[in-house]
């Protein structure tokens, strides 16, 4: 593949590692800020969620978050534990299983936006930067999302 202009076939030119090392990065700050809150990094997007919904499926945790949910379901039965969330089958469908707030867990709100807060301060970027940013990066996803990549042909 050619190179394009500001990048080279190095570690430091690929925009992949420049992502992996940006999240790294990112969940690093969180990483202190959240274990005061009493969460994980993977646990505060799944209360993110909650937050905005109140109550959600399974499967609606799982697309948004773009989880499956064998890796939600360990994640889900530590939150319950904890007595933030709690885990109900639908009685009127027991495959589907309903993911609630509790009262503790509706309580953590104020305390995450003080770290999510804290986190878009340490960035140093305005928040119009902030906005920008996410957007593209949620464009960018959704293409590579939705790219169907077949491997080529070894023979040549």
């Amino acid at each position: 593949m050619a190179d394009t202009p500001g990048s080279s076939f190095t570690v430091e030119g690929q925009l992949c590692f420049a992502l992996h090392s940006a999240s790294r990065a990112m969940t690093g700050c969180y990483r202190p800020l959240l274990e005061a809150v009493g969460l994980t990094y993977s646990q505060y997007s799944v209360m993110l969620v909650l937050w905005e919904h109140g109550t959600v499926t399974l499967g609606r945790l799982g697309e948004q978050l773009y989880l499956d949910s064998g890796t939600l379901s360990p994640l889900l039965k530590r939150l319950e534990a904890q007595g933030v969330v709690t885990r109900r089958r639908r009685l009127d469908d027991e495959r589907i299983v309903e993911i609630r707030l509790t009262t503790v867990g509706a309580e953590l709100e104020a305390k995450a936006q003080a770290v999510q807060g804290r986190v878009e301060e340490v960035t140093g970027l305005t928040a119009l930067e902030l906005a920008t940013l996410r957007d593209d990066l949620q464009r960018l996803a959704a293409r590579l999302r939705a790219a169907e990549i077949e491997p080529e042909s070894a023979a040549g």
